[in-house]
């Protein structure tokens, strides 16, 4: 299973990443080496789009933890948003879902003037 990170300019100085695949020990390094260029860039606030992903294990929610805790230092933040099945119930049962602001339903595009 491959896994891909692809990010997108948006309106209001943010920018989203979205992820498709397997988030996992073999490929949470690149979901940090993105988060941490982007933020090299002067990119703080990042939503981080969950929709194509398909398996995320403990590693992938360190490397969201430790984006969090990098953007949060930079002035920023990072937020969760489009997890479906397998993923939704691991970022509900980590507690990550309430930490990242995470909400299934909400049009990104509202984070934008936080």
């Amino acid at each position: 299973m491959t896994f891909t990170v692809a990010h997108v300019q948006r309106d209001g100085g943010g920018v989203r990443l979205r992820l498709a695949g397997e988030l996992d020990l073999s490929t949470a390094p690149r979901l940090a080496t993105a988060i941490d260029g982007l933020l090299a860039d002067g990119q703080v606030r990042l939503l981080v789009d969950l929709d194509g992903l398909t398996f995320c294990d403990s590693t992938g929610i360190a490397a969201f933890l430790r984006g969090d805790n990098a953007c949060a230092a930079a002035g920023g933040w990072l937020r969760l948003t489009g997890a479906t099945g397998r993923v939704d119930r691991i970022l509900r049962m980590t507690g990550l879902a309430e930490l990242l602001r995470y909400d299934p339903t909400a049009d990104p595009a509202s984070h934008a003037h936080h």
